[in-house]
């Protein structure tokens, strides 16, 4: 996997991100979503690299990225943090100003970045999510179920922890592992192993139910939007537009909102490459004026 691409590992004034880069062109950064890591995007990222340079890294708290210390207000691991991070990367890789594609945590990541740094996303891409903040006001007992794992790993440590050291595939494989290659998987279960990782996964998920979802809140309270083109797309077997109008919901974050349903489930760049790779490419392509 990734043969064409460079192995870095950068050093931002708050952590390391572990990252491979490639290809040549405008820059388009890749963020994975949870479990996982960059690695995610190995059916993805070698067929963009043919047009464009990408960036895959690691989220801090995952793959081979800085696992920070935390505090009781979860900030090391808000998204606001990861997205501090991320433009940090680009920044040393010299790149001012690119496009962000995010996956699950990555695309919660990723709006962040457009919210709060929105001079340097030119275009930004969500894969199946819709905004915090508007997961939590509209929670019901059909997301509450079907998202149970939101609401289990923001309980205060050390009880999920502890729950999932005993066995960590029963809950990060509870899906299957046939969606996965082998090799990508064994990187997943190398990293998802791990207690520091675990912890920090958590803290992600404790973050986003405290501070996330306030400053989702005080950027609705001020009118704050996402000023970049948006693509949403999402997994039409994973339930998402069985609870929502996605594309309504992030209208009301954005002015510039596209995107459809994929013949998927939740993990759109390894179930359905072909068909993802078919919806970012000329969205980038515009976003980019090529």
């Amino acid at each position: 996997m990734f043969e064409t691409f460079t192995h870095r590992r950068i050093e931002t004034s708050e952590a390391v991100i572990n990252l491979r880069v490639g290809g040549s062109g405008p820059p388009v950064l890749l963020l994975h979503g949870h479990p996982q890591t960059h690695v995610m995007w190995h059916k993805v990222a070698p067929k963009l690299a043919d047009s464009y340079t990408i960036v895959c890294a690691d989220l801090r708290g995952y793959g081979d990225s800085s696992k920070p210390p935390t505090n009781d207000e979860h900030e090391p691991y808000s998204k606001r943090a990861m997205a501090r991070d991320q433009v940090e990367v680009m920044h040393a890789l010299g790149f001012e100003r690119f496009a962000v594609v995010g996956h699950d945590r990555g695309g919660r990541c990723a709006y962040r970045m457009a919210l709060d740094h929105p001079e340097r996303i030119a275009a930004l891409s969500v894969l199946d999510i819709i905004p915090t903040a508007e997961h939590f006001q509209r929670t019901d007992m059909a997301f509450a179920m079907g998202y149970w794992h939101w609401f289990f790993l923001a309980q205060p440590h050390p009880l999920p922890e502890r729950l999932i050291a005993s066995d960590p595939d029963a809950i990060y494989l509870r899906r299957g592992r046939s969606m996965f290659d082998e090799e990508a998987l064994a990187e997943y279960r190398r990293c998802f192993t791990d207690p520091y990782t675990i912890h920090a996964m958590c803290e992600d998920y404790r973050a986003g139910a405290t501070i996330d979802m306030r400053l989702d809140e005080e950027d609705q309270k001020a009118g704050r939007r996402i000023m970049c083109p948006v693509q949403a797309l999402w997994g039409r077997r994973n339930g998402l537009d069985q609870w929502y109008d996605v594309p309504a919901v992030w209208r009301d974050w954005a002015d510039q909102v596209e995107g459809h349903a994929i013949d998927c489930g939740h993990y759109l760049a390894e179930e359905a490459p072909e068909e993802t790779l078919a919806a970012l490419q000329p969205f980038l392509a515009r976003a980019f004026g090529r």
